[in-house]
């Protein structure tokens, strides 16, 4: 997994554009903290992308366990954390104002974490199930983990609601599912 050379920064320019249109004042601490330090690492990663990425072969067998803490902050290129950090800040918004900044800012660290660890559970399990080993190897980078868990704690936290899922009106408590599926099927891997 590499960062592209040369990479655009269109996605970053309109993502700080979309942060001064709602305005610093108006974005927690704890969502803003976290927007700022994706954008940090995505200007300044502290290791290549494919010494920060989570992998069976690298995070379990060889025991490199900080990948379960730097793969949530960076990102393959400008839109990769354009789109994550968007949601973020919609979701953080909503939440953090929800469940203050003290338990939010623990519940990111915590679904940091977790979302990696039950990478590392699924790979291995599709490396006993497939009988494939090349299962280990693949390496994940991106907020997105963290993000589908605040979604589905949004949804927990707003029931009844609707969300459009590509124009179609799906109940936000299986939007989350129906969205992963979109997910994967427009954009594999």
């Amino acid at each position: 997994m590499q960062r592209r050379q040369g990479r655009g920064s269109a996605g970053l320019l309109l993502l700080l554009y979309q942060i001064s249109q709602v305005g610093l004042q108006n974005i927690p601490p704890v969502t803003l903290g976290a927007l700022a330090l994706n954008i940090l690492l995505f200007i300044s990663p502290v290791k290549p992308l494919p010494e920060t990425c989570v992998s069976v072969r690298e995070a379990l067998h060889r025991r490199d366990w900080q990948r379960l803490l730097l793969a949530p902050l960076h990102h393959v290129h400008d839109w990769h954390l354009y789109y994550n950090m968007v949601s973020m800040l919609w979701k953080g918004i909503m939440l953090e104002k929800k469940l203050k900044s003290l338990w939010f800012g623990y519940i990111l660290v915590v679904f940091s974490v977790l979302t990696g660890v039950v990478y590392l559970l699924l790979e291995l399990m599709l490396v006993k199930v497939l009988d494939d080993p090349s299962y280990e190897m693949n390496c994940a980078v991106g907020f997105s983990g963290v993000l589908f868990a605040l979604k589905v704690l949004n949804n927990q936290y707003n029931p009844g609601r609707v969300s459009s899922v590509l124009g179609l009106q799906i109940p936000s408590k299986y939007a989350c599912w129906v969205e992963l599926v979109a997910i994967h099927l427009i954009a594999p891997g």
